[in-house]
């Protein structure tokens, strides 16, 4: 169970999605419960009912990643990862020797390199560098995202993008469309959102032979007090959109209950883990081998069960990772 190994497996290169498809709800779907169906992300609606309550995270991706020279004149590029304090934060460089001490220029903004560790640096700035990135930067896009599309900007954002300040998408509502969500609404489906600002962290390997030395970097999130009330006092079941929205009502849930407020957390959900939000179905993309994401969907809907669905959706040539299809996976 706690083996990393076992959530290892190989995923044929071409089935990295490098794009989404057009229109967004186009994707396929594959549905776990106790069988396999394989539909079309436009088929939720099937699966819902009046008084269900659907949970989506509103976060929006900001542009965090920003280039610049060093003081010596070499190329430098920073994604923004998190403030420590004012005009302060944690970054990853991409560059040639970068060594504390390291003046960094962007535009008319210096930034002094102060503290290095595990590729991430301690960056003070001269002025405002989040203002001058909303103004130059770029949003992010995964690592495995190869040849983006030139509108990727604005297809890494969910339609119900809100609040500012993750460096990665919540890939899972990617998917939905303006009309699908007034379709489900129309049949009665409650919808309510979260705020997970979703970190680089995201992206981090698990290395630790036994997953439960991992540790899952720090995500502020709020859940508002008539979200609570929504997801405790519903008639029908629970969906989560995204493992963001399940490690954000784990981390709020108090006996059975939805509690509300804003925080930070970094709850780690691996096979083992007692579930107390009371979510009945997840909905999740395709992820990738030895993540924390992978270990959190095989805890919830069983790992012999989920590890066969993988390798279904390999031979059935389902896209992966951030732009590639969903699963509707139900908790039996």
């Amino acid at each position: 169970m706690y083996s990393l190994s076992n959530y290892d497996f190989e995923l044929p290169e071409e089935l990295i999605a490098q794009e989404p498809v057009e229109p967004r709800d186009q994707a396929k779907l594959m549905v776990l419960s106790d069988s396999i169906e394989h539909r079309h992300f436009y088929d939720l609606p099937e699966y819902m009912e009046r008084g269900d309550v659907l949970i989506l995270n509103n976060t929006r991706v900001v542009r965090a990643r920003i280039k610049g020279v060093k003081e010596t004149g070499g190329k430098v590029e920073l994604l923004i990862l998190e403030k420590l304090d004012s005009n302060f934060y944690r970054c990853l460089v991409k560059g040639k020797k970068i060594r504390v001490g390291s003046k960094l220029i962007f535009d008319k903004i210096y930034g002094t390199v102060l503290a290095k560790n595990e590729g991430m640096c301690d960056i003070e700035f001269s002025g405002d560098i989040l203002e001058l990135a909303k103004e130059h930067g770029e949003v992010p896009l995964p690592p495995y995202i190869k040849n983006p599309p030139p509108d990727a900007e604005e297809k890494y954002q969910t339609v119900f993008a809100k609040k500012d300040g993750a460096v990665a998408a919540p890939t899972a509502g990617l998917h939905f469309t303006s009309e699908l969500l007034d379709n489900l609404i129309a049949k009665g489906v409650k919808i309510g959102y979260i705020t997970l600002h979703v970190s680089y962290g995201t992206f981090k390997p698990v290395k630790s032979s036994d997953v439960r030395e991992h540790k899952v970097d720090e995500e502020y999130y709020i859940v508002r007090d008539d979200v609570a009330d929504l997801i405790n006092k519903r008639s029908g079941r629970l969906f989560a959109v995204g493992t963001t929205v399940m490690r954000t009502l784990e981390s709020v849930a108090e006996n059975g209950k939805i509690m509300p407020g804003q925080g930070y957390t970094n709850i780690f959900i691996y096979p083992g883990y007692k579930f107390k939000a009371g979510v009945d179905a997840l909905i999740t993309n395709f992820h990738v081998p030895k993540s924390s994401l992978i270990l959190l969907v095989t805890a919830f809907g069983g790992y012999q069960r989920v590890m066969n669905a993988y390798r279904i959706a390999i031979e059935k040539r389902y896209r992966f990772f951030s732009f590639g299809d969903a699963m509707l996976l139900y908790k039996l």
